[in-house]
């Protein structure tokens, strides 16, 4: 797909409704993590992915001449995702402010170090005909922005569906964003698929969460009746609290997995140096020298 050469009046209006979303979508999540001091249930990589993404992503929107809130975008998405990704480390990980905010001012100079020097690296080759720089650079966008929702997996099946940790005006804003995001492309005179793709799975993916959510309030409701009539909540009742300690947690298993192979691995090892410690090694016979008798 070649560059826009003009951009229909709908295609900006949808694409701005969609980079206002995209501008403000993490602004609940950043201060219910603020109000909260808590981030259980966010992860972190999620974020930090998100943040890097940004990067590839606004280079391919930029070569690609879309219109200007396409343009925009990216770069507040890499920004706000860098600060809730840095209060992780904050309230998640007990990190220092300071230190997790050197850290992401860090990054922020990288990312965009990195963008500018892609930008002025494939847009002459692009300018000749030349287009597999820049659609490496959107697959990698592609990738990196999607991979981004693989901790939602292992979250979901650790507590039974249930959506921890990450809030919902968050999830319907996004929702929103990457919806109309998707109509600015359909409304632009070529569509995009890479990135039409991109914003359906987005789409796709958080409505699979809201609906995985829901179906836990579902499966719940009588506990909650009970934990309420106790004057309890969910989290206190003992009987929701056992339902709840049912889940898979992956992460848990993968690492307990990992772990138990080691102490084989450190038991075998020192099984082996005991059985080399044990062996006898037979002392050198040095033969007696007897001098010569004079008969």
């Amino acid at each position: 797909m070649g560059p826009q050469d003009s951009i229909p009046v709908a295609a900006n209006v949808l694409g701005t409704i969609g980079t206002v979303c995209w501008c403000v979508q993490l602004f609940p999540q950043i201060w219910r993590n603020y109000r909260a001091k808590n981030t259980e249930g966010l992860p972190p990589a999620m974020m930090l992915i998100w943040s890097m993404s940004g990067v590839p992503f606004g280079v391919y929107a930029v070569a690609q001449k879309f219109n200007t809130p396409l343009i925009i975008q990216p770069q507040c998405f890499c920004v706000l995702c860098g600060v809730s990704w840095a209060q992780c480390l904050i309230y998640g990980r007990k990190w220092r402010t300071w230190t997790a905010t050197l850290l992401f001012i860090a990054l922020l100079i990288i990312f965009a170090g990195i963008e500018v020097g892609l930008i002025f690296a494939i847009r002459p080759a692009y300018s000749k005909g030349i287009e597999w720089p820049v659609l490496t650079v959107g697959i990698i966008a592609f990738v990196t922005l999607i991979s981004g929702y693989l901790p939602i997996p292992f979250e979901l099946l650790k507590r039974r569906g249930r959506v921890v940790g990450i809030d919902f005006v968050f999830l319907t804003i996004d929702w929103c964003g990457a919806f109309f995001s998707l109509l600015a492309l359909v409304a632009q005179n070529e569509f995009d698929v890479l990135f039409g793709t991109m914003y359906a799975l987005c789409c796709t993916i958080e409505m699979s969460m809201v609906a995985s959510h829901l179906i836990w309030l579902f499966r719940t409701r009588h506990m909650r009746k009970r934990a309420k009539d106790a004057g309890m909540t969910f989290d206190e009742y003992d009987e929701c609290v056992s339902w709840q300690a049912k889940g898979i947690n992956l992460e848990k298993k993968f690492s307990g997995l990992f772990k138990m192979n080691a102490a084989r691995a450190n038991a075998l090892e020192q099984e082996v140096e005991s059985d080399s410690e044990s062996v006898v090694v037979p002392e050198r016979i040095i033969p007696k020298i007897i001098p010569n008798v004079m008969v």
